[in-house]
């Protein structure tokens, strides 16, 4: 890493720093408008309403204030149930020391002749006049008698509240929501204005990612070829010197669990220049036009952060092949969005330094323009680990466990045949789960053989209630796919047999399937034989058969149709495959053959099925003492292993270089 920054400087070619956004102050919060508004309503409910005075009796009332002359108005207003009556004192007779004990001591509250001074409350308007005529009957001629005066009175401040500013405020705050939900981020639901701006993810020095190429283990072609990719960036001049023009993108294809995604993080935190990630789904919305749009935006902010990369993960998501399965609707909007991510890629120009990785499990529906020079310029195909990768892989995923001292990786890889990078993730998870169900204070080599089980078989169910009967067709069953392994010399021999019920099975049966590279006739018919010859023994022992061997028959089935239309290993249709590559007979309503081959097809299929039952019913036949021997033991003990087949059978004759100790398919004998 440092060798190539010295590199860079030496050659007056270092990568740009990406200048760093200042700090956004505090931003606005409409809330302290809300919270404003409110304190100003609250203070004007203070300031400008007059005191409604001290609550008094009628009797009070009368003899203190009516009859001696002081006052000036009486109000009277319906106040719920009663008639609420509001005294007024004349100005002068406020001055009495009897007035003294009335005024209000609040803040807030205004003392003058314009406010009432005391209140009572009264039955009824009616029943008021009476009082107060009553009241005066008695005094001189030449004294004002004091009428009710009747009013409806409401707060002036709270009826305009309620009436003009609060709806107002309600609506502006339902704009307010309205255009941050339209014109906020990228990321929320429902932002209109910015719904076409890209969803990617950026990388950079301030968000660095911290995987590195040391934390993928195997897959070294891979990591060769995108480790240049990551020089490209590093160094362009090396490479423009010569006349190069840097690649435009790489395509990592490889079956699900390979490491395509953790090697693409491992560019990032190689790279030191900004990395965009996301994925083809984030191109997909229901607006027309906005894939395109994010597409367009997306490469706009890597032109202005060049160099830099560009992953899209799952492109197959946008990028698979147009005119197939043509409807209208999210199919047009989908190619409308490969196109401009077609024109996008093509446009750059050479220096521009921006590379795209895009990985997929399934590029052969990807688009023909997509995969041609000029855009995706090389393919990288990551494929499952052999036993020397599975070993390196083991040697990263068990780095952070407890493990017991004499823990060999050589043999657990040997073990996981056919595992991909995330199966043995998962079984080295799985194995401290188990140790620590255990209370083992280190995880040890059974931990990790009972995890592969666990994964491969499911979990154990010793308390499934099976009868006697049930219990030894099982035996049977499983002892007929042990003898017919043991004894032919393509078949994977047994590692161990088991008629505990394990997952959706009965009872499962572990092989040492040859790691092959090209597979001949024979040695397909081999493993066919083997897997029939749970049926077979049935047919022997009992003279019927169950549906126990429904995942038998599934898998015979699809080695047989392999045989006759695809690998064209069948003498009677000779040398043709009905295999298409491309993936474009899914979309075909009709068969790529005629109706009579379609008939021989299907005779074959049962020939080959039929005469590899026959073969195993009487190689099991030849030795059904042998069978009955092994069936009794395995009813005993419930799991056998190598050494007690050696034992019955003695040392197999066929020892098979390619044999690696490692369990393979379970044998499942419940439909």
């Amino acid at each position: 890493m440092n060798d190539n920054q010295n590199t860079n400087e030496k050659q007056g070619r270092r990568i740009p720093n990406i200048p760093k956004k200042p700090q956004k102050g505090s931003k606005f919060n409409i809330f302290w408008v809300y919270a404003a508004i409110i304190i100003a309503i609250i203070a004007a409910q203070f300031l400008f309403t007059t005191d409604g005075g001290k609550e008094v009796t009628y009797q009070k009332f009368e003899q203190q204030m009516l009859l001696k002359g002081d006052v000036q108005k009486v109000v009277a207003y319906k106040s719920d149930d009663l008639v609420r009556v509001e005294v007024y004192i004349k100005k002068d007779s406020l001055k009495k020391p009897i007035y003294n004990a009335y005024k209000s001591t609040s803040t807030f509250s205004v003392n003058n002749a314009a406010s009432p001074v005391v209140f009572f409350n009264a039955g009824t308007m009616d029943g008021l006049d009476k009082q107060l005529a009553d009241s005066q009957k008695d005094l001189p001629a030449n004294q004002p008698r004091v009428l009710a005066e009747k009013t409806s009175r409401s707060n002036p401040l709270a009826s305009w509240f309620l009436s003009i500013i609060l709806p107002v405020l309600l609506l502006i705050g339902f704009w307010i929501f309205m255009m941050r939900r339209m014109g906020g981020g990228a990321g929320g639901g429902g932002q209109i204005f910015s719904i076409g701006k890209s969803k990617a993810t950026l990388f950079d020095k301030e968000s660095q990612v911290n995987i590195t190429f040391n934390d993928v283990a195997g897959l070294e072609e891979a990591k060769t070829e995108v480790m240049e990719i990551v020089d490209f960036l590093k160094n362009p001049k090396k490479y423009t010197d010569l006349g190069g023009k840097i690649p435009k993108g790489a395509l990592l294809v490889g079956s699900p669990g390979t490491g395509k995604t953790l090697l693409a993080k491992a560019v990032a935190g190689e790279a030191q220049v900004p990395f965009f990630s996301l994925s083809g789904s984030d191109f997909v919305e229901m607006f027309v036009g906005v894939g395109a749009s994010r597409v367009r935006d997306l490469f706009k902010q890597a032109k202005d952060k060049s160099p830099c990369i560009i992953f899209i993960d799952e492109i197959d998501a946008i990028g698979r092949a147009r005119g197939k399965n043509g409807v209208m609707g999210g199919n047009d909007e989908r190619e409308n969005t490969l196109n401009q991510l077609l024109v996008e890629m093509d446009g750059f120009g050479t220096n521009t330094h921006v590379i795209i990785l895009a990985a997929t499990n399934r590029a052969d529906v990807l688009d023909k323009a997509l995969l041609r020079a000029g855009r995706f310029d090389r393919q990288i195909y990551v494929d499952l680990p052999d036993v020397i990768e599975r070993k390196q892989i083991f040697e990263v995923h068990i780095t952070p466990l407890k493990k017991s001292e004499e823990l060999d990786t050589e043999f657990l890889a040997k073990q996981t045949p056919g595992f991909s990078g995330a199966d043995i993730a998962n079984v080295c998870n799985e194995a401290a789960l188990i140790a620590a169900r255990k209370n083992k204070s280190a995880v040890d080599k059974q931990d990790f053989l009972d995890a592969v089980d666990r994964i491969v078989g499911g979990l154990e169910k010793k308390n499934k209630i099976i009868t006697p009967a049930e219990k030894r067709a099982i035996a049977i069953h499983e002892a007929g796919h042990a003898t017919v392994s043991w004894l032919l010399e393509h078949a994977a021999p047994l590692v161990k047999v088991t008629i505990v019920p394990r997952g959706q099975s009965l009872g499962a049966a572990w092989y040492l399937p040859e790691e092959r590279l090209i597979v001949r006739p024979h040695q397909m018919l081999d493993e066919m034989c083997a897997t029939m010859g749970g049926r077979a023994a049935e047919k022997v022992m009992f003279d019927t058969i169950s549906t126990g061997a429904l995942s038998d028959l599934e898998k015979v089935n699809k080695q047989a149709r392999a045989m006759v239309t695809i690998y064209g290993l069948n003498e009677k249709l000779g040398n043709i495959t009905y295999y298409d590559s491309s993936g474009q007979n899914e979309y075909n309503f009709s068969k790529p053959y005629s109706e009579d081959t379609a008939l021989t097809i299907d005779k074959e299929i049962s020939a080959l099925i039929e005469g590899q039952y026959q073969r195993a019913i009487s190689l099991l036949e030849e030795n059904k003492d042998k069978l009955i021997q092994l069936a009794d033991i395995l009813i005993e003990k419930e799991v056998l292993f190598k050494d007690d087949l050696e034992v019955i059978f003695g040392k197999r004759l066929f020892e098979s270089q390619g044999e690696s100790g490692t369990p393979g398919h379970i044998t499942p004998v419940e439909a």
